[in-house]
């Protein structure tokens, strides 16, 4: 009765008027859903929505802050997710460069002057990051190791060693906390531009945002990526060095969340956690997928879930309802996000059911 099959391609048109289809439907789905479990007018929970984004310039510009930092984790793992390394430890490798970013402006305040602190936090972030990423990328290239169980236990190496390096550096014996570094004088801080503070990071991951997408698409570099995902025997028949491929793209990758680790405690929390990088490691795995691995279709998908989480929390404060409720309707428009790239990749053939004629 009904036979799948795989679509060669569906003009970008379609494809959006499927997108936008899937998302009025998850609309109306949890319209009904708020109806039935809360009473509450569907209308008034999506403002609210609305208003945890949008409400005020301040929020406006920590959601712009936090699609920013999403963007540049997802960015970091698409080279090695084009190639078929499935890099899951972009938390650990945001940490690391976190970390070392801490560091410098813990111990070198008082000793170097403030622009070589900054030019030793940006090398020293992305080489930490780098690194980190290289040890699984070693072991694949050399024995061939499961590069995602690999990636995702030197997830919770790297927390342990934020942790101990937070009880080194605690602000007061026994707080578990650093605390606001360098508070007083605010060495080590990223410069706000006016009197926004967010504003330099958009800026840096703008600019991170187009430096990834011509070295994806118009770098040799890129092409022997996408030659490597596609088949690595094609590969090494093109005479691509597979091996110098897969660990040079993993420094690639672990640099760039690295680079993030730096922005977050420079830019935009001035102190190290272990949950600083706030699983944004693995949602950027989904907003990689989302966006089909292209950069600027990233910050569309960086933007619908950084919007969805805002708007989850202030229904719970505006509504006095239990967080999940806003984590439910998060997970329903996802569903049909997600849902609806299979009807843009495949297509259903319905057939007439042949009836045997018997004599």
């Amino acid at each position: 009765m009904v036979h799948i099959s795989k679509r060669l391609r569906m003009p970008v048109a379609q494809a959006m008027a499927v997108r936008l289809g899937a998302i009025a439907l998850a609309l109306l789905v949890c319209g009904i859903i708020t109806t039935l479990t809360t009473g509450l007018n569907p209308l008034d929970v999506y403002a609210s929505m609305f208003d945890g984004a949008f409400g005020t310039e301040r929020k406006f510009w920590v959601m712009l802050k936090e699609v920013a930092v999403l963007l540049c984790v997802s960015l970091a793992l698409t080279p090695a997710f084009r190639m078929r390394f499935w890099n899951l430890g972009g938390e650990g490798q945001v940490l690391m460069g976190a970390l070392v970013t801490a560091a410098c402006m813990i111990n070198l305040a008082d000793l170097v002057p403030e622009g070589l602190l900054f030019v030793l936090m940006l090398v020293l972030a992305p080489v930490a990051g780098a690194l980190w990423a290289a040890i699984p990328a070693l072991f694949k290239a050399r024995w061939n190791t499961n590069e995602t169980l690999f990636t995702l236990m030197m997830n919770y190496v790297a927390t342990q060693l934020v942790a101990y390096s937070i009880i080194k550096w605690e602000s007061s014996k026994g707080s578990g906390k650093v605390g606001v570094i360098n508070q007083s004088s605010n060495v080590g801080w990223l410069p706000a531009i006016g009197d926004n503070k967010y504003l330099l990071i958009v800026l840096l991951v703008a600019l991170v945002c187009v430096a990834m997408y011509v070295y994806l698409a118009h770098s040799k570099h890129g092409f022997e990526i996408a030659v490597v995902g596609e088949s690595v025997d094609t590969a090494r028949y093109l005479g691509i060095k597979v091996n110098r491929v897969i660990v040079r793209t993993l420094l690639l990758s672990g640099a760039v969340c690295g680079f993030t680790g730096f922005l977050l405690v420079s830019g935009a929390d001035h102190t190290i956690t272990t949950t600083l990088a706030g699983g944004a490691g693995f949602t950027g795995v989904m907003v990689a997928w989302l966006a089909k691995f292209n950069p600027f279709a990233m910050i569309g998908s960086s933007f619908l879930l950084v919007f969805m989480e805002m708007g989850a929390d202030e229904i719970s404060t505006a509504f006095g309802l239990n967080h999940g409720f806003g984590d439910i309707l998060t997970g329903v428009i996802l569903f049909f996000i997600i849902g609806s790239e299979f009807f843009i990749n495949y297509k259903l053939n319905f057939q007439a059911k042949e009836v045997e004629a018997h004599v």
